[in-house]
């Protein structure tokens, strides 16, 4: 039945808007609470509420019909809530404005009714607030140049504007989903959209590169590789690195009936010291991974590099082994431009990007294909190469291993235990077939080409349930990130790391952050590289994990988690100067104007 309110008088009109609003962002907080524990902090509910009451009001000022302007509110008010309550249970952290650029890479992964729902969530609000606007009143036309207008005067200051923000509402980088639950959702995106506007629009100048490189310098100048014996061959390069791969071991409160992991990786990942590579993300975002492996610099934001950060031509691995004679290929199953990896790849220095539509799809699990097959093929096209007689960069990124963790009938379940979480008893049998798979093609891998040089590890610890649930149990994280202590930050970006340095073997590292492995590749190959690839080297002896608006250091023992607001003396004083250092450069050297690369070389 048609909603009758045009005969209805001014003041009941806005009483129902105002009525309505109130009662339907109720429910919706209801269900974000009950459902997915998020929920604004009780003093920030008044303003949450005022700011979604802004809303409804400039949507009814540009329809003047309230059967339009409901449902249009309704809409975005639900899609708002629970996508950014569903998000942090995911992550661990609200939708943020680079998450809108990779709307094209959620439509992608998902298939069936969830892209249907996905694609509805996104194009249902908007579609109806088209369908609200009153097109045909001057008014409406007279108050959209208005609000154009507005927006873009903002976002002219907007600067000056995000830092009245954070006085007024906070601000705490490492803490996004504190800033959600102090702020609410339609504050925090606007806060947020206009830091990101701050942060894209501003590039480093000149005279703060080199600021920065006077800091940074002296780490990697004190930092001399080791020389290549003379004449020693050009030998392969085969970075593997494996989707979700983590030691799902330490589940101890979930009652493995058995270790997931192949004996004999647990045996050669001893000979290899136990070490791990610690990774910017967790549960996801896997173009971070590669971005840190490949180019030698750490993420630092909550945003994907390759989509927002990666803009220049850079001097990342690949096009440093290109110059050194190597054929450069990435291989990944999936479809090609996820992640922006087209444009990303070509930019490092890849020659040859294998995707979804260069492989058969023969041993599918769900939608992902398995690792044996992916191993198999890639060697198989590796071997067939015209070029066979130049040493190859071959970087594999699997594909087996996404959320749900699937399997298929030749791969049934080996491993129960007493937890009744589906993700995780998911898991940990996945984890028994990719273990396994990657040994089997790490034999034949060492057999056929005993002088390569084979680095493998983790990209990301595995989403295990909402609120790091699957983790709870084993007291291995806590379900909030600002709890966590400094051993849980460790925890939540280890993941295994196995460098095999040809015949000499597998080589204790220690806990290695991902974003130094190219220069430890380089060394290992006893290449210099350019000096650029240099300067990540920490102070001292510290390996230093950045997060967002936060940092894990460790000294031998010794381990401190350094936050923006809460800085401690001692590792936290002698890094965070570097780190801000780093992040200058790195800001300069991919998306900005390239000083570093005319800066003067290191003094030998």
């Amino acid at each position: 039945m048609k909603l009758q309110t045009d005969t209805l008088s001014r003041t009941a009109r806005w009483s129902i808007l105002v009525a309505f609003v109130v009662i339907w962002y109720a429910l919706i907080q209801g269900i974000s609470h009950f459902v997915f524990h998020v929920a604004p902090e009780p003093a920030a509910l008044p303003q949450d509420l005022a700011a979604h009451l802004l809303f409804a009001i400039i949507c009814y000022s540009l329809s003047g019909r309230l059967r339009f302007t409901l449902p249009t509110v309704a809409a975005f008010v639900a899609a708002l809530n629970l996508c950014n309550a569903g998000k942090i249970q995911f992550y661990g952290t609200p939708v943020m404005p680079d998450d809108f650029i990779a709307l094209p890479n959620l439509f992608m992964l998902l298939t069936g009714w969830q892209l249907a729902g996905a694609i509805a969530i996104v194009v249902l609000p908007f579609a109806l607030l088209l369908l609200m606007i009153n097109w045909r009143r001057r008014r409406t036309w007279l108050l959209l140049v208005l609000y154009v207008v507005a927006v873009w005067g903002v976002l002219q200051v907007a600067g000056p504007a995000v830092a009245m923000m954070d006085k007024v509402f906070r601000n705490s980088v490492w803490n996004q989903r504190g800033n959600l639950e102090s702020r609410g959702v339609v504050i925090h995106l606007v806060q947020e959209s206009l830091r990101h506007r701050v942060r894209s629009g501003s590039m480093p100048s000149a005279a703060e590169v080199d600021a920065a490189l006077a800091v940074l310098r002296p780490n990697a100048a004190a930092f001399s590789p080791p020389a290549a014996p003379a004449g020693s061959p050009r030998r392969n390069v085969h970075m593997i690195v494996l989707e979700s791969f983590w030691d799902a071991a330490l589940l101890t409160g979930s009652g493995l009936s058995m270790d997931p992991l192949d004996p004999r990786f647990r045996e050669l990942w001893r000979q290899a010291g136990d070490s791990h590579v610690l990774s910017p993300i967790f549960g996801g975002y896997t173009a971070n991974a590669e971005f840190e492996a490949l180019c030698g610099f750490p993420v630092t934001e909550n945003h994907v590099y390759f989509e927002s950060g990666l803009r220049n031509q850079a001097p990342c691995l690949p096009q440093i082994l290109q110059e050194a004679g190597y054929h450069g290929i990435a291989s990944h199953p999936n479809v090609a431009g996820f992640w922006n990896r087209v444009n990303a790849y070509r930019r490092i220095g890849f020659e040859t990007y294998w995707s979804d539509r260069d492989f058969v799809l023969d041993d599918l699990n769900g939608e992902f294909l398995s690792d044996a097959s992916l191993y198999r093929q890639t060697m198989d096209k590796i071997g067939s190469r015209a070029d066979r007689d130049r040493p190859v960069f071959n970087f594999l990124l699997t594909y087996f291993g996404h959320v749900d963790y699937p399997l298929n009938a030749a791969r049934p379940r080996m491993i129960t235990t007493t937890d009744k979480n589906a993700l995780l008893n998911a898991y940990v049998n996945l984890m028994y077939y990719k273990s396994r798979e990657l040994m089997d093609f790490l034999e034949i891998l060492r057999r056929d080409d005993p002088d390569g040089l084979i680095v493998l590890f983790g990209d990301h610890l595995p989403f295990l349930g909402p609120g790091f649930y699957g983790y709870l149990r084993s007291k291995l994280l806590t379900d909030n990130r600002a709890m966590m202590t400094d051993r849980m930050v460790y925890t939540l970006t280890a993941t295994p790391l196995v460098v095999i340095d040809g015949r000499r073997g597998p080589l204790p590292l220690g806990d290695v952050p991902m974003y130094r492995l190219p220069a430890m590749i380089l060394d290992l190959l006893g290449l210099a590289g350019p000096d650029v690839i240099r300067l990540s080297t920490p102070p001292g002896d510290l390996a230093v994990r950045p997060l967002p608006g936060m940092y894990w250091a460790g000294d031998g023992g010794r381990q401190t988690v350094c936050r923006e607001e809460q800085q401690e003396q001692g590792p936290c004083e002698v890094t965070d100067r570097w780190l801000q250092a780093l992040i200058t450069v790195s800001r300069d050297l991919f998306s900005g104007s390239r000083f570093v690369l005319k800066a003067e070389p290191l003094a030998e």
